[in-house]
């Protein structure tokens, strides 16, 4: 059966000032996929991540998604075809509820009002393990219920790719397999999922292809195995 690109990422480049973050960056997601993507800090992981959500503008190259061309489209633009990212540092309305959190996404996304809205957001919430807290403060939630609220916020968009990008940080190992199992579940209901995880257990479970980018370029791509004993993702995080 033939799998669907879902997002292609064609010679895309990206300097700031003299600096080049991106060079010529090539990749392509499959529908359905769980994809990873690591690197050491600095490789340009971010910013190819904020250039497929429009977050900035390309200096050069192509981005397609669900076979339209998004190159020069806004953020929100792209958002509204489909494109949501979870943040590492979550920043929650602290003022506001739980539930009330999640509805802003949901009414900014146009679908219904007053009692579909609530209901929308309750849906998600309980699919997070977070319905109990829905009437709580988001200033009191823990760490872990923070990622989670923000993932929650991510998939207020009915995205059908979703990038991760680093949920787990600072998590326990219990709470990263919270996590996994979550983003496992979400796959399984039809979105497409990049994964950006500096914990490599937890992107080796889940991915079932890597990219790995070093000082702006992609040095490696395939399955979990196959990264693990490449020379060149050694070097890139180990040096010589």
């Amino acid at each position: 059966m033939r799998v669907e690109t879902l997002l292609e990422v064609q010679d895309v480049t990206k300097r700031f000032g003299g600096f080049q973050a991106l060079g010529a960056v090539n990749l392509h997601v499959r529908q359905g996929e769980r994809f990873g993507l690591i690197g050491p800090n600095g490789s340009g992981k971010t910013t190819l991540i904020n250039c497929i959500s429009g977050t900035l503008k390309t200096d050069a190259g192509r981005i397609v998604f669900a076979g339209q061309e998004i190159t020069g489209l806004p953020a929100h633009r792209r958002t509204r075809l489909g494109i949501a990212r979870s943040f590492q540092i979550p920043k929650p309305f602290v003022s506001m509820t739980v539930l009330q959190n999640l509805m802003i996404p949901v009414e900014y996304s146009g679908r219904g009002h007053g009692d579909g809205v609530v209901d929308e957001a309750m849906g998600i919430l309980e699919m997070m393990g977070l319905a109990a807290k829905a009437h709580a403060p988001s200033a009191a939630l823990t760490q872990i219920e923070m990622r989670k609220l923000e993932l929650a916020r991510a998939m207020a968009a009915r995205p059908r790719l979703l990038v991760s990008d680093e949920a787990m940080a600072g998590l326990s190992s219990a709470e990263v397999d919270d996590i996994l199992a979550i983003l496992f579940e979400l796959n399984q209901r039809g979105i497409t999922i990049i994964m950006i995880e500096h914990i490599m257990r937890a992107v080796m479970r889940f991915s079932e292809r890597i990219a790995v980018l070093d000082a702006g370029e992609k040095i490696a791509e395939g399955a979990p195995d196959e990264i693990l004993a490449n020379p060149r993702v050694e070097k890139a995080y180990l040096g010589e």
